[in-house]
């Protein structure tokens, strides 16, 4: 999005370059449907060739990691009652998250009118993270709704429900606390100063090229010099730095002495002047590590209204926690704890917290 709003500062080809891309951008926005798919496009041993270059012995990422990262998507689609520029949370009335591996879905959401949709691979997920849960078919019914989140089937929430839960939790209610503070957010006047210091920024370090095939493909690649351009950026944010929700202080130029400073570039594909992909390719940023390819890329598409799946069962977020304690915290505690009735006055010294 800085990329579209700064070409306009260079050369004539940068020019027509921001051109093309602030209209692609503004195309996508006027849509009410839109959907993303992220991934990763290298390979499993470039990840872990990667890794090793930065990691502790002994603590370099397992192959199984390595293997989803490589081959893993994240898919999102969205709708709303209005064009995505003048879109508000309200106005979404329907979303969808996929994560998906090497042998399909691992995790998916879905938000669709008043209800929270969900189903997860939890077999492999665990595996994967080192923790494997307890099967389906093992857990006692007592278990109940999260014995069907195991199981891999569709589950469903209240997103009313959901939302006071997590204002609940937020601590302001039986605590004493006090209510927890608005988002930090940008007034109007700051976005402008914080877009116009980035577009000067990018515009005095990127170098664009375009190239075009006579199917109304067109390729605009933004190119330049990691280090120098990450360095540029955050010292054109210094002088916003009390205006931005930020609680750190800003990185400098001593923090990316040691950044590599090779060329990195993104590459925007345009169908008949819409986004299609944006390619971000950081093989570059390898230092002694022999890596193939490694970029990562965003396929964007109008996409279709997320509709709620079939066959969803209804639960209550106090339903999947009492499950878990009884299907995997119980089971695991077993005869220490889980099978050990409370007796009358076993609490009597404890502190009440409310």
């Amino acid at each position: 999005m800085v990329l579209a709003g700064t070409a306009a500062c260079g050369t004539v080809e940068n020019l027509s370059a921001g051109q093309k891309l602030d209209n692609a951008f503004e195309k996508l926005n006027e849509e009410r449907s839109i959907a993303f798919e992220l991934d990763l496009d290298t390979d499993a041993k470039s990840l872990m060739a990667l890794d090793a270059e930065q990691s502790e012995p002994g603590e370099e990422m397992p192959a199984e990691i390595a293997e989803l990262l490589s081959e893993g998507t994240i898919s999102v689609s969205m709708h709303s009652k209005k064009p995505i520029k003048e879109s508000e949370e309200k106005d979404f009335t329907a979303m969808a998250m996929k994560l998906s591996g090497p042998d399909g879905a691992l995790l998916e959401y879905r938000l669709v009118g008043d209800w929270i949709y969900a189903r997860v691979d939890a077999a492999t997920l665990g595996e994967m993270a080192g923790s494997p849960l307890p099967p389906a078919s093992e857990l006692p019914p007592e278990a109940g709704a999260f014995k069907k989140l195991l199981a891999g089937e569709w589950i469903k929430l209240s997103k009313k429900e959901m939302e006071e839960t997590g204002k609940n939790m937020s601590g302001a209610e039986g605590l004493g606390a006090e209510e927890p503070s608005a988002e930090p957010s940008l007034d109007a006047k700051t976005q402008k100063k914080l877009t116009d210091a980035l577009k000067k920024a990018v515009a005095e370090n990127v170098d664009f090229t375009t190239s075009g095939g006579s199917d109304g493909t067109e390729h605009i690649k933004a190119t330049a010099p990691f280090r120098t351009l990450v360095t540029e950026m955050f010292e054109a944010l210094k002088p916003l730095q009390n205006d931005l929700p930020i609680g750190d202080e800003l990185p400098t130029a001593k923090d990316f002495a040691n950044a590599p400073n090779k060329k990195v570039s993104a590459d925007f594909t345009l169908k008949n002047g819409e986004l299609t992909e944006v390619s971000v390719d950081l093989a570059r940023l390898a230092e002694t590590a022999k890596v193939k390819k490694f970029a990562l890329v965003l396929r964007v598409s109008e996409g279709e209204k997320p509709e709620a799946p079939a066959g969803a069962t209804k639960v209550t977020l106090e339903d999947l926690m009492g499950g878990f304690f009884t299907g995997v915290v119980g089971e695991g505690l077993g005869e220490e704890f889980g099978d050990v009735p409370l007796e009358e006055g076993d609490l009597e010294n404890d502190v009440t917290m409310w």
